[in-house]
């Protein structure tokens, strides 16, 4: 087996995503980041809009479902980019992506300016806690007058003002992405928006602050078989390192069992720690594909128990925030999302309560129909019937 290259950490490392409606160009803009950073000698990696749409399921919809990893260099930082599902059904793997993500771009269609995922998405990213996004109106080759254009964008700056983002400070670039793609170098006009782009990401999205003093922790997010080497699951570093050959333990919905980290991978090539932020794969030591799933986590030993029945303080969203419009009662049954995955749990209302109206900030009791890795002050969300509750 050829020997992996080590992977070196010179930049800053950010996680960061496409977001908006479906077909307004998250993942041709994608594609028109790679290339035209390709163009300046920054990322040697092209990738066409067909490779990054490359699950199977999507193809036949054409839409983006699973969640593409790529990864790029600006000038200033190294970012891995996450492809996020863009339609309605797909929202679950977005929760899961969202929260992931350091911060976002937005991607609006300058021909119908914002939809209702555009809405949707905004309000998820306010939910998830996404730290920052900037704007990029795409299309704009296909908008004769340049004042609708200018409509697209009050409307977003007003639409992300009302999810409480700073709607009059986020950078708002326009340009097109199809047209980016046939640029044949950087200094091409069509090119422009999309390094302005670029370094509005780079300047306006904080670099955040890396959990690494604290225990190892990863939420699996998939699970490979790789033939000869074994099983190998992928996902984000949540806190602290991990070393190849250390001890870890999976846990959560099963029985809690420990394992050796072999090695540890980050786009291919190998890491000698995965730290707090990275997106990594890790070859689990004797493990079946069948033993470990999404939803578990991976944690440094003793650190992390599994839970079924937890209390937790629920602020429950109005109608007018996207949520329920009726109340809840005693044995009200949604999905919790924790981490990567979502589970049945039962609700148990406060003794005196004896319902929870849309707007409420009430304290629940939790049964889950599966255990799962938590801890004190960790945050979740409840979901049912394709809205966040």
């Amino acid at each position: 087996m050829a020997e992996k290259e080590k992977f070196v950490r010179g930049k800053p490392h950010l996680n960061i995503g496409t977001i908006g409606h479906v077909d307004h160009g998250k993942t041709t803009l994608t594609a028109a980041i790679l290339h035209v950073l390709q163009l300046k000698g920054l990322t040697t990696k092209e990738k066409s809009v067909d490779e990054i749409d490359s699950a199977p399921e999507e193809k036949a919809r054409g839409l983006t479902i699973s969640i593409s990893h790529l990864e790029y260099e600006s000038e200033k930082r190294h970012y891995a980019h996450i492809d996020c599902p863009g339609h309605a059904d797909y929202i679950k793997n977005m929760i899961t992506g969202a929260a992931q993500m350091d911060g976002a771009i937005l991607v609006v269609s300058a021909v119908d300016g914002p939809m209702p995922q555009t809405r949707e998405h905004i309000l998820l990213a306010r939910q998830v806690g996404l730290p920052a996004m900037v704007v990029f109106i795409n299309k704009t080759d296909m908008v004769e007058d340049k004042e609708m254009v200018d409509l697209v964008e009050s409307e977003i700056r007003e639409l992300l003002k009302k999810y409480n983002f700073p709607g009059d400070e986020i950078p708002v670039v326009r340009g097109s992405a199809l047209k980016a793609l046939e640029a044949k170098s950087a200094d091409d006009e069509a090119a422009k928006p999309i390094l302005e782009l670029v370094k509005a990401v780079d300047d306006y999205i904080p670099e955040p602050t890396r959990e690494t003093d604290k225990p190892f922790l990863m939420a699996i997010e998939d699970v490979f078989s790789i033939a000869g080497r074994g099983t190998v699951v992928t996902g984000r570093i949540e806190r602290g390192v991990i070393h190849p050959n250390e001890e870890v333990e999976i846990v959560g919905m099963k029985e809690t069992t420990k394992t050796i980290a072999v090695s540890i991978e980050m786009f291919n090539k190998l890491l000698d720690e995965g730290r707090a932020g990275d997106n990594v794969g890790i070859l689990l030591r004797g493990v079946k594909k069948e033993d470990v799933e999404r939803g578990q986590v991976l944690a440094k030993p003793g650190t992390i128990t599994p839970h079924s029945e937890f209390e937790a303080e629920v602020y429950i969203l109005t109608k007018e925030e996207g949520g329920r419009h009726t109340p809840f009662f005693t044995g009200y049954k949604p999905q919790f999302y924790f981490r990567t995955t979502d589970v049945t749990g039962e609700v148990t209302l406060p003794e005196n309560t004896e319902m929870v109206m849309p707007g409420d900030t009430v304290n629940l009791k939790v049964k889950l129909v599966v255990p799962i890795a938590m801890e004190e002050q960790q945050r979740f969300a409840i979901r049912e019937g394709g809205r966040t509750v």
